[in-house]
C-alpha cells in the first residue's frame, strides 16, 4: 500500500507539473477558417512553422471560373509613381489584392539623378501594354534563378485563364527607309546602345535615370551620350541634347537614345515624318495562351509543381507571393506578417514550398519587406482593410498591385 501510495503521488506530481507547463506555454493558434470576401473570394491566415520560427501567412483565393470574378492591374494611373495598395484597391473598386512588382526604390549611385518608382517588369492593363522589363543587371530585388530574367510575369489571358510566362517587347523606330529596334518602354533603365519610347503612360518623372547604368550593373555611371526626339501626331516636332522630365501629352512618343541609339536619332530633325510602334508579345512556356489582358512582372518560384533551383534557401524576409492552380481557374495571393511576434518571413525556397502546399502549381514572388500588403473588404464593408501588418508599422506606397473584381458586388459579405 506504501509504494501504491507513493506511485499515486508521484504521478499526481508529474501530472500537476504537465498542467502547469501547459497553462504557462502560449495558447494554440485557432484553427484557421476561410472567410467569404465577396462571391468567388476568400481568405485565410495559416501559420508556418519551422526550425528557425513561426511566421504567418494571409491569403486570397481567388475563384477565376466564376464569371463575376477577375483580377487586374492597380497602378497609380501612370507608371513613374506609387501610392498604398488600400488605396489603390479603394479607387478601382478592388474588393481585395496585394502588392506587386519590385521597383526603383532608391537611387544613390547617380548623384542628383531622382527614383522614378517605376517597377522592374513588364506590365499590362485592360490589354494594354504600359512598360517592358529593365535589363537585368538593372533589376532591384533578389538574385533571378538560373534561366529566367525580368521578363516573367504572372498574368490572365483574354481567355481569364491566369498563367506565368514572358513578354517579350517587340517595337520599332522608322523614318526615309531607316529602321531602329526599340530597346525600352516606359522603364526606368535603356540597355545600352538602344532607343526606348516613353508615352503618356510613363507620367512625369525624369527620363534621365533611363540612360544611367548598364546591362549588367546598376551602379555603372550614366551615359555621356544621349539624344531625345518629341514625336507629336507621327512628326518631329523637339529634339534635345539630354533627356527631359515633364508629363508625356497623348499622342505623343518621346524617344530617349543612349550610346548608338542617341546616334541614330541624331539623324532626325524637326519635322521630319516618323513612324513608332511597339507591343509586348507573350514568349516563353507563355505564349500558347496568346495575349494578356493583365499581367504584373515577377519573379519566378515555382514552375510545374517544383520550386526553381538556384533559389536563397538562407536569407528570410517578409514576402509576398502569387501563383495559379487548378489549370489557371484559380488564384492565390500571398503576404507575410511582418508584425514583430512573428518569425522575420521566409525564404525564398520557403515562399515556394508554401505556395506549392497551397496547391499552387507555378507562382512568382513579388515585391517584399515593407512593401507586403495584403488587403480586403471585410463585413460588408465599402472600403478595404490591411490584413496583414507590413513590416515597416505602415503601408509602403507601390507602384503597383493585382486587384480582385467582382461584378455586381455591392460590399464584402463575411461567411
Amino acid at each position: 500500500m506504501t509504494v501504491l501510495r507513493g506511485r499515486a503521488f508521484l504521478t499526481l506530481v508529474l501530472v500537476s507539473l504537465l498542467g502547469a507547463l501547459l497553462a504557462a506555454a502560449p495558447p494554440a493558434a485557432p484553427a484557421p477558417v476561410w472567410q467569404r470576401v465577396a462571391p468567388g473570394v476568400e481568405y485565410r491566415w495559416f501559420d508556418i512553422r519551422s526550425s528557425r520560427g513561426t511566421a504567418r501567412a494571409h491569403l486570397l483565393s481567388v475563384d477565376l471560373a466564376d464569371a463575376r470574378v477577375s483580377v487586374g492591374l492597380l497602378y497609380p494611373g501612370v507608371v513613374a509613381a506609387r501610392s498604398p495598395l488600400s488605396a489603390l484597391a479603394d479607387g478601382a473598386g478592388a474588393v481585395g489584392g496585394v502588392n506587386g512588382d519590385f521597383f526603383h526604390l532608391s537611387e544613390t549611385q547617380h548623384p542628383g539623378v531622382e527614383a522614378t518608382g517605376s517597377p522592374v517588369g513588364p506590365a499590362v492593363a485592360d490589354g494594354r501594354a504600359l512598360k517592358a522589363a529593365v535589363p537585368d543587371g538593372q533589376r532591384f530585388g533578389p538574385a533571378l534563378p538560373p534561366g529566367t530574367n525580368t521578363r516573367q510575369v504572372l498574368g490572365v489571358g483574354e481567355d481569364g485563364v491566369a498563367r506565368t510566362g514572358e513578354l517579350v517587347l517587340e517595337g520599332t523606330v522608322s523614318w526615309d527607309g531607316a529602321e531602329v529596334e526599340l530597346g525600352g518602354l516606359n522603364q526606368y533603365a535603356l540597355p545600352v546602345g538602344s532607343v526606348g519610347v516613353f508615352t503618356k503612360d510613363w507620367g512625369a518623372a525624369s527620363r534621365v535615370r533611363a540612360t544611367c547604368g548598364t546591362d549588367t550593373r546598376r551602379d555603372a555611371p550614366c551615359s555621356d551620350e544621349t539624344y531625345e526626339v518629341t514625336v507629336r501626331g507621327g512628326q518631329v516636332v523637339e529634339v534635345a541634347q539630354t533627356p527631359g522630365r515633364g508629363a508625356v501629352a497623348p499622342g505623343t512618343e518621346v524617344l530617349v537614345g543612349r550610346e548608338a541609339g542617341a546616334r541614330e536619332l541624331r539623324k532626325l530633325a524637326v519635322g521630319d515624318r516618323v513612324d513608332v510602334r511597339y507591343a509586348l508579345a507573350a514568349g516563353g512556356a507563355g505564349a500558347a495562351g496568346g495575349a494578356y489582358r493583365f499581367a504584373v512582372g515577377g519573379y519566378p518560384v515555382l514552375r510545374d509543381g517544383e520550386p526553381l533551383s538556384g533559389m536563397d534557401k538562407v536569407t528570410p524576409a517578409v514576402r509576398t507571393a502569387a501563383g495559379v492552380r487548378d489549370g489557371g481557374r484559380r488564384m492565390l495571393l500571398l503576404a507575410l506578417d511582418g508584425s514583430p511576434g512573428f518569425r522575420s518571413g521566409l525564404t525564398v525556397v520557403e515562399v515556394a514550398d508554401a505556395m506549392r502546399d497551397q496547391g499552387a502549381t507555378d507562382a512568382v514572388n513579388l515585391d517584399g519587406g515593407g512593401s507586403s500588403t495584403l488587403v480586403a473588404r471585410q463585413g460588408g464593408a465599402a472600403k478595404v482593410s490591411v490584413l496583414n501588418h507590413p513590416s515597416g508599422g505602415a503601408q509602403r506606397p507601390v507602384p503597383n498591385g493585382i486587384g480582385i473584381f467582382v461584378r455586381g458586388n455591392g460590399g464584402a459579405q463575411a461567411s
